[in-house]
């Protein structure tokens, strides 16, 4: 089998002449958690449908677990579990029961799995579906996905609508399962603390189009964020490849920029500011930094080695 778990070659996907996924080109290795980041209508679940077979690209291919994803058969379906963003479950059930469904049809069944990921979220089994809060169905859903022990966990936007205290119980469940490296989870979502805990990888995805592609510590050493503070009023803000974002405040200009060099801090120095500052940035403020509008100018990456 080949080293990626996940392998996407030119996977594009139009509906009508609008183009939701361009020209993606992906490879996520084995072992380890990839996170999908993106704003809504990025492209992140199309992606996941076209990679599970359920919708077909309008060109390009995909393989999952070695096999072509438009031609995975049921015994290659039992290797991968997918978490809908929503939790549906069946709401006259039990938990018991819900377990009894699935696991009638599983090549494997790890019931010792399924009832620790239940009662981490405190869950009882004879609890009915319909009177669960939207955590609580989460934790259902992961117990039901984990428990066939597959290779491979797509969870889309995991922890939608969940409150604090659930997400940080779902979270802490992907963390328990990833303690096993031979297991690959692939998750998209909103929430950048969550994705600082536990992503080794993200990709980030704008418009259709794959622009970040690496681990989380990469991303954020090829980001600064200057604050420059002026006597009187802000000077216009130049343009230059390498801005990410601009916000002007009285007297100060906070930007974020991408694989700085000399020439850029010349550059700054050369609106005459009062002071420069070097500002830490956050996996959060840099994603939502790069996704703001200036960040179409550059790829952050585009000069870097090293990229999944």
């Amino acid at each position: 089998m080949s080293e990626y778990v996940i392998e996407t070659k030119n996977l594009t996907r139009y509906f009508g002449s609008k183009a939701a996924v361009k020209q993606l080109n992906l490879r996520i290795p084995k072992g380890g958690v990839f996170a999908f980041l993106g704003r809504n209508g990025a492209g992140k679940t199309t992606t996941i449908r076209m990679l599970l077979g359920f919708m077909a690209p309008t060109r390009g291919s995909s393989t999952v677990l070695g096999k072509d994803s438009q031609k995975l058969t049921p015994a290659d379906r039992a290797r991968i579990a997918y978490v809908a963003e929503g939790h549906f479950i069946y709401g006259w059930m039990k938990i018991r029961e819900l377990e009894a469904l699935q696991s009638s049809s599983a090549v494997r069944w790890n019931r010792d799995l399924f009832r620790t990921v239940i009662e981490h979220f405190g869950l009882k089994e004879n609890m009915k579906a319909k009177s669960l809060s939207r955590g609580q169905r989460a934790g259902v859903c992961l117990a039901l996905a984990l428990a066939p022990e597959p290779e491979l966990l797509i969870l889309d936007d995991p922890t939608l609508g969940l409150d604090p205290v659930a997400r940080r119980s779902l979270v802490e469940a992907m963390l328990m399962v990833t303690q096993n490296r031979d297991r690959t989870i692939l998750f998209s979502s909103h929430q950048m603390d969550d994705v600082e805990r536990v992503a080794d990888w993200i990709a980030i995805m704008d418009e259709g189009e794959l622009s970040v592609c690496c681990s989380p510590d990469e991303f954020l050493s090829r980001l600064s964020r200057w604050v420059l503070r002026f006597p009187d009023d802000v000077p216009p803000v130049p343009e230059f490849p390498q801005l990410v974002h601009a916000m002007r405040y009285p007297n100060e200009l906070h930007l974020t920029i991408a694989n700085h060099d000399e020439k850029t801090r010349e550059l700054l120095a050369g609106l005459n500011p009062k002071s420069i500052e070097e500002a830490k940035v956050s996996l959060e403020n840099g994603v939502i930094d790069y996704l703001s509008g200036n960040s179409r100018v550059v790829s952050l990456l585009q000069n870097a080695g090293g990229v999944v």
